[in-house]
C-alpha cells in the first residue's frame, strides 16, 4: 500500500542564530503530525551576507541535530574545543543528550544550500544520553544508481547497506536526485515509522500528491513511498523515524517533556553546571 501525504508545510523566511536568514520549515505548532521530528531548516543563499555571521556558542539539550550540506561549507566547534567542517554533500550528527555547547559555522560559498534537522530523543534517554558528534563525510556515504538518478545514504540504512546509525531514536535520513520525469519506489514498511520528505530543490510528485519546492511532506500508513521529478531536475530528502507520542516543552535550544525540566535546564546555565558528561567527538 502506497504512503500518501497526509500533510505539507512549505517553509518561509526567517531569520535566526546571530542574523542568518534561512527558510523555517517545521517548529513548535508541526510536533504533533512530525512526531519525532522536531524543527526543519532549510539555507539557500547565493549571498554569503546571509549566513556567514551563523550560530555562535549556544547549548542543547535533550534533541540530536543532523545539519546535511548539499552545497557550501560549515565549521562546528564545541565545549571541549573540537572543531571539524563538512562540506558539499556531508552531514554531521550531533547528539546533545544531557548537555552539550556547540557553534556551526557557515563559510562563504557560491552557494549554500542544505538543511538542519532537530530530531527528539525519548523522555527516558534525554539525561542519559551522551553528548556525541560525527562528521559524516563524503568517503563514508555510499551512492546507489537510481534509473533516473542516484541515492546517497546519509544515515541509517538502505537496502541492507548500513551508515551512522542513531543510539535513541532511529533514522534513515537519504539525498535523492531525480533527472527529468525520474522516478523512484522506496520500500518504507512497519506501523510506528514516521515518514517524511523534503524537497530540497524543485517540485516533485509525492506518492502521487505535487509537493512544491521547500516543503516538507507528511506520509500516512502503508509499505512503499514513491518520488517522481517533472520537467527538471530534483533533490529531495527522504526521512524515517519512529513516532514518539510523548509531551514536548521546548524553549529555544533545548527541548525536554516538562516545563519544571526546561528551568533546571536553563538554572544550569546560568549555574554553569549543564554538562553533565563529557562528549564523545569523532572525525575531529
Amino acid at each position: 500500500m502506497l504512503r500518501k501525504v497526509n500533510s505539507q508545510v512549505q517553509g518561509y523566511r526567517a531569520v535566526d542564530g546571530a542574523g542568518v536568514s534561512l527558510v523555517r520549515v517545521l517548529g513548535n505548532e508541526t510536533t504533533d503530525v512530525y512526531d519525532p521530528f522536531l524543527m526543519l531548516d532549510a539555507f539557500d543563499s547565493t549571498d554569503p551576507a546571509d549566513y556567514v555571521a551563523g550560530f555562535p556558542m549556544h547549548p542543547h539539550r535533550g534533541i540530536e541535530t543532523v545539519t546535511f550540506l548539499s552545497k557550501g561549507t560549515i565549521v562546528h566547534e564545541d565545549h571541549l574545543g573540537t572543531k571539524a567542517a563538512i562540506h558539499d554533500g556531508e552531514a554531521q550528527w550531533l547528539t546533545a543528550g544531557s548537555g552539550a555547547f556547540h557553534s556551526e559555522m557557515p563559510q562563504p560559498a557560491e552557494r549554500m544550500l542544505g538543511v538542519q534537522l532537530w530530531l527528539n530523543i525519548p523522555a527516558r534517554y534525554k539525561m542519559t544520553a551522551d553528548p556525541f558528534y560525527h562528521g559524516i563525510l563524503n568517503d563514508e556515504i555510499q551512492e546507489f544508481a537510481l534509473d533516473a538518478g542516484k541515492l546517497r545514504l546519509v544515515a541509517g540504512s538502505y537496502q541492507g547497506h548500513s551508515g551512522i546509525q542513531g543510539k535513541y531514536s532511529p533514522l534513515d535520513f537519504y539525498d535523492i536526485h531525480l533527472e527529468p520525469h525520474g522516478k523512484v519506489e522506496l520500500d518504507v514498511p512497519g506501523g510506528n515509522k514516521s515518514v517524511m520528505v523534503f524537497t530540497l530543490e524543485g517540485d516533485a510528485v509525492v506518492s502521487g500528491t505535487p509537493v512544491a519546492t521547500k516543503t516538507a511532506a507528511k506520509l500516512g500508513e502503508g509499505d512503499t513511498v514513491t518520488i517522481e521529478a517533472g520537467v527538471a531536475p530534483i533533490e529531495i530528502l527522504f526521512m524515517c523515524s519512529e513516532r514518539l507520542g510523548e509531551p514536548i516543552a521546548w524553549y529555544g535550544p533545548i527541548v525536554m517533556n516538562t516545563h519544571q525540566e526546561l528551568l533546571d535546564a536553563l538554572d544550569e546555565i546560568d549555574l554553569g553546571t549543564f554538562i553533565k558528561k563529557a562528549a564523545t567527538y569523532e572525525n575531529k
